[in-house]
Parts: structure tokens; sequence; C-alpha cells
């Protein structure tokens, strides 16, 4: 442990107390069970909490990456170097103003979306299907059942890092477009408003039951992240990776799920080089095929950037089966960026 990080952890300790945690495995906390340690974790319980951290992270320039389920989230075998931060308490608790909804940062996608079902408030159904939280929900503008977060947006509560302020993100700055908003790297969701209207109960809670339904019946369980890439403009990344003949394709202990080809699935065992690898190889094999390029939706800590994507010579064209007799060329895994994140 370097000096330095002693004295934040010290810094942390005198605030928080027994909630400042070292060497943290971040596998117990992401979907998908891979990666290494973390530095420092904080379970943080108030807006004023977080205001004290961004305080002390700027003062001893730290990294900080804030986790919510981490759903879509994959962490380098290496860990992270620096302050892993969960929210909790008063940012697990939603309400409601008339038909305006507002929940805070930590709360869980489905569970907001079955609350609101109940109450008779209409708009977030869609959220069921989705195994995050608002505050990572928000800064990718998370969607899904034809539906996503600027739908419904009103404003966010959002603490900027460096700073050390909290500010109101209306609609309008939010900049919304597809799987992505104008939410800074340094800026973390502490809470969200949408506007629902008001519909009945059973009718509502029917449709939660039939996307729940959907969703097993088509996506598949076990340890993923969700979908790993974005669909293209008209068209979908689950089909792309499906005609290119990945469907179910190993690298090591990372498979291309069978039940839906936009899904990677590890198992026991499996690293997050491994996982990184095999959504690289898909992502170059895709290009080569079809000229396409897919963009992670999945997040990632502590990884290596794609290397640069190059055609296959027309004379060659891959022909990928479904088992790997080799490892393809790819990245490792390297140190974590400086800036904060928040993930799902």
């Amino acid at each position: 442990m370097t000096s330095g990080l002693s004295h934040v952890i010290n810094a942390l300790t005198e605030r928080f107390g027994g909630r400042v945690k070292t060497d943290v495995a971040l596998r117990s906390f992401t979907t998908l069970r891979l990666g290494g340690p973390a530095d420092v974790l904080l379970t943080v319980l108030t807006l004023q909490e977080l205001l004290d951290v961004a305080v002390i992270s700027k003062r001893f320039e730290i990294a900080v990456l804030v986790i919510g389920q981490g759903s879509n989230l994959l962490v380098a075998d290496d860990g992270y170097r620096g302050l892993v931060i969960m929210l909790d308490g008063e940012f697990t608790a939603w309400s409601a103003e008339g038909n305006v909804v507002t929940a805070g940062a930590a709360m869980k996608m489905p569970v907001l979306a079955r609350q609101t079902a109940k109450r008779g408030l209409a708009g977030l159904e869609w959220m069921v299907g989705v195994p995050g939280s608002i505050g990572g929900a928000v800064c990718m503008n998370a969607g899904g059942h034809g539906s996503e977060v600027a739908s419904n947006f009103v404003d966010a509560l959002v603490v900027d890092l460096q700073s050390g302020t909290s500010s109101v993100l209306p609609l309008l700055g939010a900049d919304f477009s597809y799987r992505s908003s104008s939410v800074e790297s340094s800026q973390v969701v502490a809470q969200a408003r949408f506007q629902c209207s008001f519909r009945d109960s059973g009718g509502l809670e029917q449709e939660l039951a039939a996307i729940v339904r959907w969703r097993r019946e088509h996506q598949p369980g076990g340890a993923n992240c969700g979908s790993v890439f974005r669909n293209p403009p008209g068209d979908s990344a689950g089909r792309l990776i499906d005609e290119a003949g990945l469907r179910g394709f190993w690298l090591g202990t990372a498979q291309v799920a069978e039940k839906h080809a936009n899904f990677i699935q590890a198992s026991d065992g499996t690293t997050a080089s491994d996982a990184w690898g095999l959504i690289a190889h898909v992502r170059n094999v895709v290009f080569q095929r079809f000229g396409i390029v897919l963009h992670p939706e999945v997040r990632t800590i502590g990884l290596e950037p794609f290397e640069p994507l190059e055609p296959a010579p027309l004379s060659k064209q891959p022909s990928p089966g479904r088992s790997s007799a080799r490892r393809p060329s790819q990245s490792q895994p390297g140190r974590p960026t400086t800036t904060s994140e928040q993930s799902e």
C-alpha cells in the first residue's frame, strides 16, 4: 500500500468509520461475476456523505468508481486502483407527488417498475426487464421494450466529484441519444424524476408479467452483463453476431450465449481478459463479414482499448465455428482510468 493510499484510507475512515473496506473483490458486485480487487470500497448513505467524499477524493486526487447493480460492467482482472463507491440508504428510496416519481440513484429499476405499477403510475414498466439501478440508467439512457429513460425523464440531481457541488440536470441539458447522455465522467447522478401517467394498476401489472416472461424466454440467465453491444442504426447486434456464425462461440471459459448472441456468459474460472478477448473477437468478425463496427454497451474498467479493425481480404472471409481452437489476438487488462464513472 502506497503512502498516498494510506492517507486516503485514513481520511475516509475518520469520516465514515467501519464502512471503509480495503482490497475488496469487485466480482461480488457485478452480474458478470468478474473483476479483481478495488483498493478501497465505501458505502455512502446520504447526499451530504457523497459531497464529503467529493472533497476527500479531490484533496487526494484519487480515482472514483460508482457502482450500482454492476449489470453492465466488466472490470479487469487487475481490479481498480482507486475508490469504489456503493450508494445505499436514502439513495434507495422513491416517492411520488401526483404523477411525478422521484427515485434515488441506487433504486433498482425492476423494483421501481413494480412499485409504480402497483400505485397505478404508468411509463416505467420497461424497467422491470433491466437489472440495473436508476443512476447508471440515466447516465447511459438505458432502455428496452420500446422505451428509454429519456421518454419520461424530468430532471436529475447530479453531484460533481471534481467541484464538490450539486446541480439539477434538466431534460434539455441531458442531451439524451441512443444509450448516451451529457452526464460527464466526473458526475454522479444522485436521484432522478420521471413524469408518469395514471392507469389501472391491474393492467400495468399484466404488462410487467409479459415483459418478464419475454425476457426469460429470449435472454439468458446466469453470469452475464446484459447486451454487450449497442444496436447499429437500422439493425440488431444480436442478428449480426448470429449471422456471423458466432452464437455459442467459446473463448477460454467465456461464451457467446446460445439464447441471445448479443450476450456473453461467464462460467467458473472465467477471467475478465477472456471475456474482453471474446468481445473483441466478435467485434472483429462482424466487421470482417459485414463492414459494420459494433460499439460496446458494456462499460469496461481497467481494460485496454480495442485494436484497430482491419477488413479481411475478399478471398479470405472468415468462417467462424462454434468452438475456438486457439485464442484470437486480444488486448490485456491495464490500469483503470483516473476519472470517476457511474455504472448501472
